[in-house]
């Protein structure tokens, strides 16, 4: 078992920027690769952006440039450096990893861009 918990998430303008974070509850999960997704109003859940065990990363083509993931496995945290933010990156930011076929979801973030 693991739990996910999301923070950083907020209203903000579009051009601005947030940082979200996701805290794991056990080590030992570097191994693992780890994920954003986000669910907008009335849409499916999306991925947003992905992390390996060994660094590398994938981002969906609308983020890619503007957002950025990270880890840091001695503090069991991903984050999500969200720049050049736009109305429709509105959404619930939601932190997932995949454990031996199991799947592990946090309680999501919203994340609201709107002037």
């Amino acid at each position: 078992q693991v739990q996910l918990v999301e923070s950083g998430g907020g209203l903000v303008q579009p051009g601005g920027s947030l940082t979200l974070s996701c805290v794991a509850s056990r080590r030992g999960l570097s191994i693992y690769a780890m994920d954003w997704y986000r669910q907008a109003p009335g849409k499916q859940r999306e991925l947003v952006a992905r992390i390996t065990g060994r660094g590398n990363t994938h981002y969906t083509d609308s983020v890619k440039g503007r957002f950025t993931i990270s880890r840091d496995n001695a503090k069991n945290t991903i984050y999500l450096q969200m720049n050049t933010l736009k109305p429709e990156d509105t959404a619930v930011y939601y932190c997932h990893i995949n454990i031996l076929e199991d799947d592990y979801w946090g309680q999501g973030t919203q994340v609201t861009v709107s002037s």
